[in-house]
């Protein structure tokens, strides 16, 4: 069974900083593009940032320069550090990966507040 599992998100200041993790099972790790998107009330899910296989990373304008995305395939895992967080990150954020042309796993989604 494929499992993507999110952690890490909670309550944070403006300007803030939190790490976001996902941990995959039930997929070979190192061939899977992986991801992060998310979703704000009443708003559409929207792309945040990727990484690829061989670990490049494309980034949404909103978070380029604050957030950075990482993997560790000797621990099927994938972060997002999110630094200098504005009341607009709020969302629930989702993890996803990727092989070829197939559909894509996702997550359950954490929480992330970005509130004073």
């Amino acid at each position: 069974q494929v499992q993507l599992v999110e952690s890490g998100g909670g309550l944070v200041q403006p300007g803030g900083s939190l790490r976001l993790s996902c941990a995959a099972s039930g997929i070979i790790f190192s061939l899977y593009r992986m991801g992060w998107s998310r979703q704000a009330p009443g708003k559409q899910r929207e792309f945040v940032a990727a990484i690829t296989n061989g670990g490049s990373t494309n980034y949404a304008d909103s978070v380029r320069g604050r957030f950075t995305n990482s993997r560790d395939n000797a621990k099927n895992a994938v972060y997002l550090q999110m630094d200098s967080l504005k009341p607009d990150d709020t969302a629930v954020y989702y993890c996803n990966g990727k092989i070829g042309a197939n559909p894509s796993h996702w997550g359950q989604g954490t929480q992330v507040t970005v509130s004073s």
